[in-house]
């Protein structure tokens, strides 16, 4: 690198001779693992017989490279790695980037940075950046955050120990946490916890000190350097994935604020109905997808090699003739192409809040409809107490579990909807089959007793039977409703309008099905709990129960857009 650290990197190539394009992927996870080829959908050994180049190649200060991990190395490492492959003596220049989760981070900020020999990249599963995946609306992703602190804690003993140091000791230490997470999510306060953390994964701490200032997120992100990017973008998604949300608007922020409109042109889009890491299975959590959910359908390895045979060997493999989206649409459970996202015919369409009229009680018996709310209408209150909060069952999380994704996606519902602090609104059983297919977006009018408190939403495919599957959802702070760097507490007692990200799904609410939302305040351990004291999130260790009251009157039209796909 041009700080003189050297990161060490595996190559497969052709036994032949002349010079061929290069398949690079950059990696905190061990270049070893092939597991990572697997997932990301491309086969070393495949793509070396159809006459390229492959690097794994080991990020800075992660197993063997040399250097200290630190997330925003990636913009300037990625360029030196890319013009590095470029200028191997068996490399004809021509670069492409693959990869999975982190593995798409190193790819966009490798493109932000603009190394001239990088040609295309096929980032999957990925976000804007590390805030993306430590924070949501504010919330701490806590699952995720402190999962993956544990696990680079494990890659640093390793390193400390072949260095010489006696790292027994840490090791133990870290066994106990990760074979305890449940509990270390409970702990309090959130910062300092967990010291065999703290020793071995600093930057978990730096992340919630570091919660409000701007600057230090920036330099982890790309989202406010899309106009730099001009490379060729193939964006894999999921829609039960972590980034459900992310896939699609960063496709859409290429085309509206790339380079150029050629950059614009050659930009491609699949998502299906995977959770994170799992692009292999017809079963989606407690769902069957059909067959053809799974990524053997689309053959992922021939995609990528076709992707990359268009851009770095210039050959005509007819990808970018085809619609420049493809998505999974649930419920009907087929592929289909479209030829831009958001859909043109989408149909923004308001489902209402209302209340079954029973105030100062759970209510249980919501409706929700198009109608718009009448200038009276009751409200809803519930208690949220933090030393009770309402559980993660599935959706976008990283709990441990046996198996890749073993406790997100879509989730039976019942006993979080049994709770007395959750409210559901239901519409009417549905007479014809209703198409949802977009970014969805919740706005909610509420009051809380507390100087800052959580408001989750979750929009519901409720079966025939009864049975009811979590399709997705949102969580917004209210201290950070005015943007993550404006915290501004609340004045108890006062109604505030709460915009909240429910990402983006296509789902088809079949005939004989109802459409649902949940309204809570927690969902949790996805997301750290809210105190609702007002003090430092990362310091609090005190916990308080709030009073919280939800609003849908003529004045206070809480409701749900969705984006109605015409039959």
């Amino acid at each position: 690198m041009r700080d003189g650290t050297v990161l060490y990197a595996d190559v497969w190539r052709p036994d032949a001779p002349g010079r061929f394009p290069v398949l690079l992927t950059r990696t905190p996870y061990d270049k070893a693992l092939l597991l990572n080829a697997v997932i990301a959908g491309v086969d070393p050994m495949r793509s070396v017989g159809e006459g390229y180049v492959v690097i794994y190649q080991d990020t800075r200060g992660r197993f063997t490279s040399q250097g200290e991990w630190a997330f925003e190395a990636e913009f300037n490492d990625g360029y030196d790695s890319v013009e590095w492959a470029a200028g191997l003596p068996y490399s004809d220049g021509n670069v492409g980037m693959f990869g999975i989760s982190y593995l798409g981070f190193t790819q966009w900020m490798a493109a932000a940075a603009r190394p001239p020999h990088l040609k295309a990249i096929f980032p999957q599963q990925i976000g804007t950046g590390m805030h993306d995946f430590i924070y949501a609306d504010g919330a701490l992703f806590l699952c995720g955050a402190l999962l993956w602190a544990g696990l680079q804690a494990g890659d640093t003993i390793m390193r400390r120990a072949a260095a010489g140091e006696d790292m027994n000791p840490a090791l133990a230490d870290l066994i106990r946490f990760m074979n305890s997470l449940p509990g270390a999510y409970e702990q309090l306060p959130l910062a300092g916890s967990h010291p065999v953390i703290t020793n071995l994964s600093p930057f978990y701490d730096e992340w919630l000190a570091k919660a409000e200032d701007a600057d230090f997120w920036n330099r982890k992100g790309y989202w406010d350097r899309i106009h730099d990017i001009d490379v060729p973008i193939f964006h894999l998604g999921g829609w039960h994935d972590l980034y459900a949300g992310s896939t699609p608007l960063l496709f859409e922020a290429m085309c509206k604020r790339g380079a150029s409109e050629a950059t614009c042109r050659s930009q491609k889009m699949i998502v299906g109905p995977w959770v994170h890491g799992q692009l292999s299975s017809d079963v989606i959590s407690d769902l069957y997808m059909g067959v053809g959910a799974t990524a053997p359908f689309i053959d992922l390895p021939g995609l990528h090699l076709r992707w990359f045979d268009q851009w770095l060997k210039g050959k005509d493999t007819g990808i970018m003739s085809e619609p420049p989206v493809r998505i999974f649409v649930m419920g009907d459970n087929v592929w289909r192409h479209e030829n831009e996202w958001p859909l043109a015919r989408t149909q923004w369409t308001k489902y209402y809040l209302h209340s079954a009229g029973r105030a100062n009680t759970r209510d249980g018996d919501g409706s929700l409809d198009t109608s718009a709310p009448a200038a009276v209408e009751p409200v809803d209150n519930y208690v949220y107490d933090p030393r009770n909060p309402v559980p993660t069952v599935g959706g976008p999380t990283l709990l441990p579990g046996i198996g890749i994704g073993a406790n997100a996606g879509p989730k039976e519902q019942s006993r979080v909807e049994s709770r007395a602090d959750v409210l559901v609104y239901t519409t009417p059983v549905l007479e014809q089959d209703v198409e949802v297919t977009g970014p969805i977006r919740a706005a909610l009018f509420a009051r809380t007793s507390a100087p800052d408190t959580d408001w989750t939403v979750r929009l519901v495919d409720v079966y025939p039977d009864g049975r009811a599957y979590g399709v997705t959802d949102g969580i917004v702070r209210a201290r950070y409703r005015n943007g993550f760097d404006k915290p501004q507490l609340l004045e108890p007692g006062a109604v505030y309008e709460y915009q909240v990200d429910m990402q983006a799904t296509s789902n088809v609410f079949k005939k004989g099905h109802r459409i649902r939302v949940q309204v809570s305040s927690s969902n949790f351990p996805c997301y750290s709990r809210n105190p609702n004291t007002g003090g430092p999130l990362a310091t609090e260790s005190g916990l308080v129960a709030a009073l919280q009251t939800v609003l849908h009157d003529a004045e206070h039209p809480s409701h749900v857009m969705l984006p109605v796909i015409p039959r």
